[in-house]
């Protein structure tokens, strides 16, 4: 298993700069955005896709640090119910799988977007109840009218082109835990699958072992990022939380750096059960902690992540 990290932290940098930095850090992988969120401040995906001796000098960068690119990432909301949002996202991620292709990346991470609530709606809706009736309705237009269209359609195109397309389970989106990641995989085929956060799962109250155990070979990727559930505001209001990030002491929870969240044990558990469903790729630390630096953050994650990750393949096992 590699360990990675989300160049996104060091958008103000240079491609070199942010390249030394992964270096600094101790990680064999970069993950980097090539639209949407987080942007592309280090991809200049129209140049790469033109020329042949820029996607040449482009890898030679990477590789000559002994890196890998993990993934492209371009979060945004293809299924949005303003065409103009909804044709900017569908282009950034057609020229991301056209990328990946051409680099020789095997996946890219995404988000499922999130639609309208009926026809003729301006903004997305988010549903998390079954009552009053209407929510249901509003439920069905959205995957069978909407969102399950486009990603057969869209996970047609990556797949014609040999890439995995990884939604990240985010609440605000369609597809924001196991079951509606399953659900979106059965309807739009194998191609389609996830890109593991722990982080949003913590604070949902999912169990992240359980949730790798069932998920399975559907995990393509996996993002390094904990969370603190605060144990005093969940229990006045529960883990749904609107407020602004910068909000910390009234907030039901906060992403936190690795091992600031949950203990070093639980990392292990979570790393334990990626092995035990065959999951053996990289792991990309993705660096939100409002407490901590930059450096810090990702210096203090890597450092645990290398401690508790399982880098060298099972032995022969003997049994009594």
């Amino acid at each position: 298993m590699r360990i990675g990290l989300l160049t996104a932290p060091f958008s103000s940098l240079s491609l070199e700069e942010a390249l030394d930095r992964a270096v600094e850090v101790g990680v064999s992988a970069v993950e980097v955005g090539s639209g949407g969120y987080p942007g592309h401040p280090h991809c200049p995906v129209d140049e790469l896709l033109k020329s042949e001796s820029k996607r040449a000098e482009y890898l030679e960068a990477i590789s000559s640090r002994g890196l890998i690119i993990s993934a492209l990432s371009c979060h945004n909301n293809p299924i949005h119910p303003d065409q103009e949002v909804a044709k900017e996202a569908d282009e950034v991620f057609r020229r991301t799988v056209r990328l990946a292709q051409l680099l020789e990346v095997p996946v890219i991470n995404t988000f499922s977007g999130l639609p309208a609530g009926a026809a003729g709606d301006r903004m997305p809706n988010w549903v998390t109840c079954p009552w009053p009736p209407h929510f249901l309705e509003m439920l069905d237009y959205q995957w069978h009218q909407v969102a399950i269209p486009y990603w057969k359609e869209a996970a047609k195109f990556a797949e014609d082109h040999g890439i995995k397309v990884a939604f990240e389970m985010h609440p605000g989106m369609l597809v924001y835990n196991v079951d509606t990641m399953l659900r979106m995989r059965d309807a739009a085929g194998p191609t389609i699958g996830c890109n593991f956060d722990p982080s949003h799962l913590f604070w949902n109250g999912v169990d992240p072992v359980a949730a790798i155990r069932k998920l399975g070979d559907a995990i393509f990727h996996v993002h390094g990022k904990d969370v603190y559930v605060d144990p005093i505001n969940v229990s006045v209001n529960g883990c749904n939380d609107n407020k602004p990030y910068d909000r910390i002491p009234e907030r039901s929870w906060t992403f936190r750096s690795i091992g600031y969240g949950h203990s070093a044990k639980t990392w292990k558990d979570i790393v334990s059960a990626f092995r035990m469903v065959g999951y053996d790729y990289v792991i990309s630390v993705e660096h939100e902690d409002a407490l901590m630096s930059v450096d810090e953050g990702l210096a203090k994650g890597v450092a645990l992540l290398k401690d508790v990750c399982i880098f060298e393949p099972p032995g022969e096992m003997f049994w009594a």
